[in-house]
């Protein structure tokens, strides 16, 4: 149901407040630029740093923006399962095609507590379910045997697998019929040969056309021209994690023109050096 190039889309603000007009801009853009599909509030999105109403003014924004002309999936997860809830259904309301749903981060529940968490989540809202594993943001990880159990679940249709092992791809992929889906840029071509379905990007943010020409490409069985787009990718999607994600994208954004680079705390700007060294990534890229 999901796949090709999804971008996990960042939240502009200006002032402190969500801007829309800029969030529907944005949405154009990928619109225009090949982007297969959208998730607005995912981590790259800040949503730990939006209060409720503005997550759902977010989604509400960005399905209203896409039209229908691309997937949008809503960042819809939480450490709470009731607001997980909460988000879903509203992401459901409000016409989403899908919602991303994180692991609980911080609580660190044990395999049983991730599969009643999502479990619960299917059973209180018809919506279809994309599992996001990052244990490097949430300290807890789901087992591939966990995955294939909550496979068997009609509305999860699939999974971002972010822990950045290939081998954990490969086994979902060998345990069920799930898409998986990259949650590592660099990683994107690499799970994609062991099966995986396509990816959910921070680059594609910056370079767009380039990440869905990867994707499209390799589907599209040239796969001399992936391996080309995946070499030329590399540098940029490594660039964007220079800081914690979305600083080093958002700073990107704003030395491109396409932001005002603006962030919440606890983010914050970007150190001097870093921008430098993000500066020269960006040229090196043919970008500036």
């Amino acid at each position: 149901m999901f796949e090709g190039s999804i971008v996990a889309l960042v939240t502009p603000f200006s002032n402190g407040e969500v801007d829309c007009n800029k969030l529907r801009e944005l949405v154009e853009y990928h619109v225009q630029n090949g982007t297969h599909g959208i998730v607005p509030c995912g981590t790259t999105g800040e949503s730990p740093t939006l209060n409720i109403k503005e997550h759902e003014r977010v989604v509400s924004e960005v399905i209203s923006a896409a039209a229908g002309r691309v997937k949008v999936i809503a960042g819809s997860g939480s450490n709470s399962t009731s607001e997980t809830l909460e988000l879903t259904k509203h992401a459901k309301t409000a016409g989403a095609d899908g919602a991303l749903v994180i692991t609980p981060y911080y609580n660190k529940p044990t395999q049983e507590g991730l599969y009643q968490h999502f479990k619960k989540v299917t059973e209180e809202v018809d919506i279809p379910i994309v599992i996001y594993n990052v244990p490097g943001r949430t300290g807890v990880s789901i087992t591939p045997e966990t995955v294939a159990k909550l496979a068997e679940i009609k509305t999860i249709v699939a999974i971002k697998e972010a822990s950045g092992d290939i081998d954990a791809a490969s086994q979902i992929l060998n345990l069920c019929d799930i898409n998986v889906l990259s949650g590592d840029d660099s990683l994107t071509l690499p799970i994609m040969s062991v099966g995986g379905k396509g990816v959910i990007s921070v680059t594609a943010n910056i370079a767009p056309k380039d990440v869905s020409d990867m994707v499209v490409s390799f589907k599209d069985g040239d796969i001399g021209k992936a391996m080309g787009m995946h070499k030329k990718l590399f540098p940029l999607s490594r660039g964007m994690f220079i800081e914690t994600n979305p600083i080093s994208v958002k700073t990107a954004m704003k030395l491109l023109g396409r932001l005002n680079g603006e962030m919440r705390l606890p983010l914050c700007e970007m150190s001097k050096p870093h921008t430098d060294q993000l500066s020269n990534v960006l040229k090196q890229y043919g970008l500036l």
